[in-house]
């Protein structure tokens, strides 16, 4: 009954403005704005002298197109180009090591890659190929173990395409695009009509099956044949390239990736929307750590709960206010979900993780987030705004705590409420000695009923110290 009201359905787009007093922190550390100007940024790390490095996405969802860029900032905040992808973005994800840089592309068009760029902005392809043109793309990496693991997103919301996929820009760019299993599965044959959007008959219906091109209807026991690369994955590949090696699967949108210290890889997860022709209601974004060869239960579970039976706890009922409750795709499971180490907000959409590593910073051992906020209202509803700001995970109990979250009486992001604090933080990175925090800040991004309008040259990276 009540409006959605997220965080970036703003009436009018204001101007960036720029405030550290207006971040709250916990006692003993300050923040500064190092960094600003940027168009879509998503991550940054730091050289061995201690240059900061920052990479532009080249896309945003609303079909915002530019050039993918790594950037760098030098200790005087004067900013250089060292190398320009193509229309390929978007750049995700970004990491350094042994004097070179390693970067996810998202793929929108010609399919997810894997890159290394040297100091001098040489760009070669560690692998390419990944189904990556859809709703989700490739994230990470992250090297551990002489290998860059990634993540790969799914192309739709709940493994069917559907008129939602036409919105998001793909679906008549890719018209046969759909999702592909890691492995072998077997269908229920439960089928999906919508409006045929590929057609210009306002009559003409669509049958999609999931797993399926749209418009392809599934059968009772048909099966899917499983690949690698696949979506909902996260992969592998040697650091001197290579075929793609299957690490788990059964995720959504594996966004973030980090190595704790004592060598286990997390990963953070994106829930599901209200929206498309199997939307869910009430999924959290989550944090896993991951298991070789575990499913984690996309495209019928939620945090290792079975979305399409009756649960125990009527909170977790997942079926939307205006459809029905979902029912399943999958006739067999490829195993039983784990629980998740930590549940995230619903619709907080939380995406970039490290660790802390140092005393000097503290809490050490405990996993940083940063939370780039609800997407309402073409995710589903919120009645406030969800996320727009960095927590800190305690891995072992699951306890959350908020770490950087703007001063006002409500949540939200600096847009929303006049103030000069944080937007939209996708990323985090410690740095090397693990003294300084670098929150990487997307920028304005406003919602409308028609999708996402993000504003070029908002974005900023925050440095948090110890005072």
């Amino acid at each position: 009954m009540r409006k959605t009201a997220g965080g970036g359905q703003i009436k009018d787009i204001p101007p960036r403005i720029l405030n550290a007093a207006d971040i709250a922190l916990p006692p003993g550390y300050k923040i500064e704005a190092v960094a600003q100007g940027f168009t879509f940024p998503s991550a940054a790390v730091l050289d061995d002298e201690g240059n900061l490095y920052v990479i532009e996405t080249g896309y945003s969802y609303g079909e915002v197109w530019g050039e993918p860029k790594l950037i760098q900032v030098d200790k005087k905040g004067m900013q250089k180009v060292i190398a320009t992808g193509t229309k390929n973005g978007p750049w995700n994800g970004l990491t350094y090591y042994k004097k070179n840089f390693y970067v996810a592309e998202g793929g929108e068009m010609e399919g997810g890659k894997i890159l290394k760029i040297t100091p001098d902005g040489k760009i070669s392809t560690i692998i390419s190929g990944l189904p990556s043109v859809g709703d989700h793309h490739t994230n990470g990496p992250v090297i551990h173990d002489g290998y860059i693991y990634f993540g790969q997103g799914t192309a739709t919301n709940s493994a069917v395409v559907g008129t939602d996929n036409a919105e998001f820009g793909w679906l008549k760019r890719k018209p046969d695009f759909h999702d592909v299993p890691c492995k072998d599965i077997t269908l229920v044959g439960e089928n999906f009509t919508t409006d045929n959007v590929l057609t210009d008959d306002p009559d003409d219906k669509a049958t999609t099956g999931a797993y399926l091109p749209f418009g392809t209807p599934s059968t009772p026991g048909q099966v899917i044949k499983g690949s690698v690369p696949c979506n909902g994955s996260i992969m592998r590949v040697p650091l001197e390239g290579g075929k793609a090696e299957l690490v788990a699967w059964g995720f959504r949108n594996p966004f973030g990736l980090a190595v704790n210290d004592k060598g286990k890889l997390y990963v953070t997860e994106n829930g599901y929307d209200d929206r498309g022709s199997r939307p869910l209601w009430g999924t959290a974004d989550v944090l896993w750590e991951v298991e070789n060869g575990r499913w984690y239960g996309w495209p019928d579970f939620s945090a290792g709960d079975n979305m399409t039976t009756d649960p125990k706890d009527k909170a977790k009922e997942f079926k939307p206010p205006t459809h029905a409750k979902p029912k399943a795709v999958l006739r067999n499971y490829p195993g039983t979900p784990p629980r998740p180490r930590a549940i995230m907000g619903v619709h907080s959409s939380s995406n970039g993780i490290d660790f802390s590593r140092s005393s000097s910073f503290g809490h050490v051992g405990e996993a940083f987030i940063a939370e780039f906020g609800d997407m309402a209202p073409k995710v589903g509803k919120v009645v406030a705004p969800v996320g727009f700001k960095v927590v800190r995970v305690d891995v072992q109990s699951g306890v959350i705590q908020d770490f950087a979250v703007n001063r006002h009486s409500k949540n939200g992001p600096a847009s929303w409420y006049g103030g000069g604090g944080l937007e939209r933080p996708v990323s985090v990175k410690f740095s090397p000695d693990g003294k300084a925090l670098y929150i990487v800040d997307f920028g304005i991004m406003k919602m409308t009923e028609q999708g996402p309008q993000p504003q070029m040259k908002t974005g900023v990276v925050w440095k948090v110290t110890k005072i």
